[in-house]
């Protein structure tokens, strides 16, 4: 008989872990050598096999996590389609917005937002301090020109998902923050601090969201487990399976990417991760129930041949110590 990915995820989280806290000595020495480091979680199945603040903030201090932000911002729009105050993936961003462009603008749907495929030209990297320098940062990001057909290739772009942020916010008639505490904050126990707003009072889409390391690590357990937290259903498991689909690939690392998460594997296992720059990660693997935080210097950068790679591969060696 086949077992759901409900009864998998079940099974994951009432077997008896495998590797203790204690065995785990090598790796956290190897963390504690990483300059840019500043924090490590290690959890399977709901057990804390080390959690260290190895420089830095405490482990329950609010953290920018930076680019992780955009897993967070999908999730809260995969809860808005499931209440029904969101259309779904294929529906198009211009009316939510209460715009018309009369060109390609017009097919960008949430989908293609939610996986970095708008086609709009990027607001990040070397377009960053522009973008967020202008009057209107949705106005900007919108009129950025379009490099390819929405639903083309992988564009990464914080301003497309300031977009998908003004489109939740425009039609719950909540704010960012507001829908994080709500849906997230509350259900797992932890906080959400307020993060930077643009001149209309919009919070930031995909980027800046800060929250404590432990409560980045309550949300990826709880993805592990489905999207269940306490016995209740926080995320729809759908959603969370809706969003590992693979849609586009990143350039640089070359991992696949589905709504809002990277995918790649682990010590032969399929994991979904969060990126954030300077080195913000969370790392999910269903199949063993394994959730690692990492949170580092956010004033250095972290690129995939550099530190990012090095926490690659330690989160890869924590998956084969624990298969």
């Amino acid at each position: 008989m086949r077992l759901t990915r409900r009864a998998m995820v079940a099974g994951i989280l009432s077997a008896p872990t495998v590797l203790r806290a204690g065995d785990m000595s090598t790796l956290l020495d190897e963390a504690r050598g990483l300059s840019q480091l500043n924090s490590l979680i290690v959890r399977r199945g709901g057990e804390t096999l080390v959690a260290e603040a190895i420089r830095g903030r405490p482990l329950d201090a609010i953290s920018n996590v930076k680019s992780v932000s955009k897993t967070l911002l999908a999730t809260l729009t995969g809860i808005a389609m499931h209440e029904g105050v969101l259309p779904g993936p294929d529906a198009p961003v211009a009316p939510l917005l209460g715009r018309q462009f009369g060109d390609a603008r017009d097919e960008i749907t949430l989908g293609h937002l939610l996986s970095m495929q708008a086609g709009l030209a990027s607001t990040s990297g070397g377009n960053y301090g522009r973008w967020i320098s202008s009057a209107d940062w949705l106005d900007h990001a919108l009129a950025r020109p379009m490099e390819d057909a929405p639903g083309g290739r992988f564009i990464y772009s914080t301003g497309s998902w300031h977009i998908l942020g003004a489109a939740l916010t425009a039609q719950t008639g909540e704010s960012l923050l507001t829908l994080s505490r709500r849906w997230l904050g509350r259900p797992l126990g932890t906080d959400f601090a307020p993060w930077p707003q643009d001149p209309q009072g919009r919070y930031l889409g995909g980027n800046d969201m800060a929250l404590p390391a432990l409560g980045l690590a309550d949300f990826g357990d709880m993805i592990n487990a489905g999207g269940v937290w306490q016995g209740a259903q926080v995320v729809p498991e759908s959603w969370i399976e809706t969003s590992w689909q693979p849609r586009a690939r990143s350039p640089w690392s070359g991992d696949l990417y589905g709504y809002g998460w990277f995918l790649t594997r682990y010590a032969n296992q399929p994991a979904a991760y969060a990126r954030g720059y300077g080195g913000q990660m969370l790392t999910v693997l269903p199949e063993s129930g394994l959730t690692v935080v990492v949170l580092s210097d956010a004033s250095r950068p972290a690129r995939s041949g550099g530190y990012f790679g090095t926490l690659q591969r330690l989160v890869a060696r924590a998956a084969a110590q624990l298969v």
